[in-house]
Order: structure tokens, then sequence, then C-alpha cells
């Protein structure tokens, strides 16, 4: 399989990109990142952004948006503005809790998600589902993250998060395992019980059966860094993380 290339979530850095968001694009690039993921946009339309990507040469490896913005009048206003952006995957990164507080909320999310995925699919993009925690704690008999994807089209992304999910108990491992080919773009954070800062790569996060599984059945596409918590300044430690993967051979 190709190499799978490294993109970061803007969010690590947002502060930073929300007072300099051309300064930062150009130090992420210059660090070694193939391409960014937007959590907004600092004011910026989408020809801007698309703009200030090409002249690095950095790539699109998604946006995370409210599941709102995919639905009703919001929709074609935003089909237009991934694809000026160059965007294939509209994930939506955490619902309302009337959209996930019981299991018959988290069907009846999967039922609009699916509908979202067909209306999106002439476009050539893909929408798709960030977890958190709280996915993994069960809900009426079953996990809610497997109450979404086991009644989800195989075309809704999996984007999982090994870091929030190993902090809501789980294993990072199994839900790779479980659902080939949906893992699409996956989230890179670390965990460690005994250090809230750790930066990826120095905690309990069991990296080599990670990427195994992301370069082999789990169809993953992008590797997205994400960083929320600092030993030493955000830009920093996206970029010791970056030099971290590439210790690992990524």
């Amino acid at each position: 399989m190709a190499r799978i290339p490294i993109a970061l979530q803007l969010y690590s850095v947002r502060e930073d990109a929300a007072r300099d968001l051309p300064g930062v694009l150009k130090e992420v690039a210059r660090m070694g990142y193939e391409g960014v993921e937007f959590a907004g946009y600092y004011g910026h339309d989408a020809a801007t952004l698309k703009s200030m990507l090409d002249d690095l040469g950095l790539k699109v490896a998604g946006t995370h948006v409210g599941i709102d913005t995919l639905l009703g009048e919001e929709f074609d206003k935003s089909v237009q503005f991934h694809q000026t952006l160059g965007n294939r995957f509209a994930i939506v990164p955490g619902l309302a809790e009337s959209r996930r507080n019981s299991r018959n909320a988290w069907l009846d999310t999967a039922r609009t998600m699916n509908e979202i995925a067909e209306r999106l699919k002439p476009h050539g993009i893909q929408t798709g589902y960030h977890n958190h925690s709280i996915e993994f704690t069960e809900m009426d008999g079953e996990l809610p993250w497997d109450t979404f994807f086991a009644n989800t089209r195989p075309d809704v992304v999996m984007q999982f998060d090994t870091g929030n999910a190993m902090h809501g108990g789980a294993e990072a491992l199994p839900f790779l395992q479980r659902y080939p080919g949906r893992a699409t773009t996956v989230h890179l954070k670390e965990y460690a019980a005994s250090n809230d800062k750790a930066l990826i790569g120095e905690g309990d996060v069991p990296w080599n059966d990670i990427f195994a599984t992301c370069e082999s059945t789990a169809g993953t596409q992008w590797y997205i860094v994400e960083q929320e918590s600092y030993a030493y300044p955000p830009m920093e430690c996206v970029e010791r993380c970056l030099q971290n993967l590439k210790g690992m051979g990524k």
C-alpha cells in the first residue's frame, strides 16, 4: 500500500491560527506536514484558503463541520464551499445531546448521516463522524460507536481518534479492526494514563499496531495529528509530534 500522508488538525494550534493563519500554514508546511484539516476558517472564504494552501503545496485532509451545515438550506452552500476548497471529507466532530442521548437517538442520527452521504456522493464529498469519549460508554446495551457505525453506509467515514477512545476507557485497535475500510481518515492523538501532556509516541497508544491496521485493512487515506494538551507552545508540540512520527518511520 502507498504511504499514508500526514496532516495537522488546525484545532491543535487554534489560537495561533486565529492570530495569523497564513503564518501558521507556512510553518506547518515547513515542518513537513502534507496537509491540514480545518475546524473553522478564521474569517477566510474557501477561495482564499485554497490559494493559501496551493501556494504552500498543502492539501486539504478534511474539515470539521456541524451536522446542520449539511442539512436543509445550508446543504448547497456547504457543497459549494467544500468544492471550492478542494475538500472531500466533511466530518461531524460532535452532536447536540438530542442526537445522542439514547440508542434510538443514535439510530436516528445514523439515518440522517446516511441521507447526507447519499446527497453528497454525486458531488465527490463524503461525510463522517469523529469520536470523543462518550461513544464508548454503553447505552441501552450497546456502545454508541457500534450503534452508529453498524447502521451507517460504508461511505460514512469512521474518523477514529485514538486518544479520545482510550480516554473513554476503550482500546483503540479493536474498533479499527471491527469496521474494515471505514477509517478513511484517522486522528493520531496520544493517551498516557500518567501524563496528560504526552506527545505522540510518549504514551500508551499501541502505535505500531495502529499503523499496521491503518495500512492494511482500515482503508486509511490520511493520518491527522491532533494535540490538545501542551507541554510546550502548541506550534512546538505539533512539530515534535511530526518528528516523533517520522522517527517511527511514518
